[in-house]
């Protein structure tokens, strides 16, 4: 290996435990404030008619996750890694900026590092949002569309029934940076690659929840090359032990299939994480 890719990866590795450690830094801090009887009110009381908690004033928050697959929308996106992010919100007005750092699978013959940024609003279980994703193989501002950049914009919109009924329905369209195919008279067409998902959590006890959805992809595009497809049944298991009304932690299992998928049809993954909410 040269040294100049010794070199890059030693900076990607510092950076990842950098990063993965904040939100521990973080949590750290909550907790010790916490029990030292420092408390804040973020939220404000729910009205009868409304199902839920409005945001009051400046709200934040850090995660980070040690997983043992990348797995995304029925997609195996890569093997090990840390994940980690970080939000600020204000009256349902968000941002939040999320990163990867991990290999491309068991092998470790490549680090493929992403940095995803989002802006959104949250409000009466409605979340729309706009999600870049920025690969490192590609420049940050490189919105070109065709096979060889990895960069993508895609429009986001979510809605969740209600608090007490955790029915979620999500659609997802890229429409600008990298989303194509090449047609039969050999033009690169984009496909405003979709996704559609229906998704439920159910709080058990002692912390317990389970997952579960089912997506699938309306036409062709990145999701499926041949069409509309079922693209992602998964299940995720997860327990969670919090340290105060605040941050805790978690492990998680999640079993995803791909039925379309010529490899990798089924997709197992575990994570252990850390959050401050």
């Amino acid at each position: 290996m040269k040294i100049e890719n010794l070199r890059f990866c030693s900076k990607v590795i510092a950076l990842a435990i950098y990063v993965g450690a904040l939100p521990f830094l973080f949590c750290a801090s909550a907790y010790a404030q916490e029990n030292a009887g420092v408390k804040e009110e973020t939220r404000e009381k729910v009205d009868l008619w409304e199902d839920y908690r409005k945001p009051v004033g400046l709200t934040y928050g850090v995660q980070a996750r040690i997983q043992t697959s990348y797995l995304w929308r029925g997609l195996y996106c890569g093997g090990p890694n840390i994940q980690a992010s970080a939000n600020v919100g204000y009256g349902g007005l968000y941002f939040d900026a999320w990163w990867n750092i991990g290999v491309s699978d068991w092998t470790f013959h490549k680090f493929q590092p992403e940095l995803d940024l989002t802006l959104g609003f949250n409000r009466w279980g409605l979340n729309i949002y706009a999600l870049y994703i920025h690969n490192f193989d590609t420049p940050f501002f490189d919105f070109g569309n065709s096979p060889d950049r990895t960069n993508r914009l895609e429009l986001n919109a979510m809605y969740t029934l209600s608090s007490k009924i955790p029915l979620t329905f999500r659609w997802a369209t890229r429409i600008a940076a990298s989303d194509c195919y090449i047609n039969a008279s050999g033009e690169i067409v984009r496909a405003y690659s979709s996704y559609a998902e229906v998704s439920y959590t159910q709080q058990l006890r002692d912390g317990w929840s389970l997952y579960g959805a089912i997506g699938m992809t309306p036409w062709k595009g990145c999701y499926n090359a041949n069409g509309a497809a079922l693209q992602n049944i998964e299940v995720r298991v997860r327990k969670d032990w919090e340290l105060d009304h605040r941050c805790g932690l978690m492990v998680q299992g999640q079993v995803c299939v791909n039925p379309t998928a010529p490899v990798d049809v089924l997709l197992t993954n575990i994570a252990f994480g850390v959050y401050l909410r």
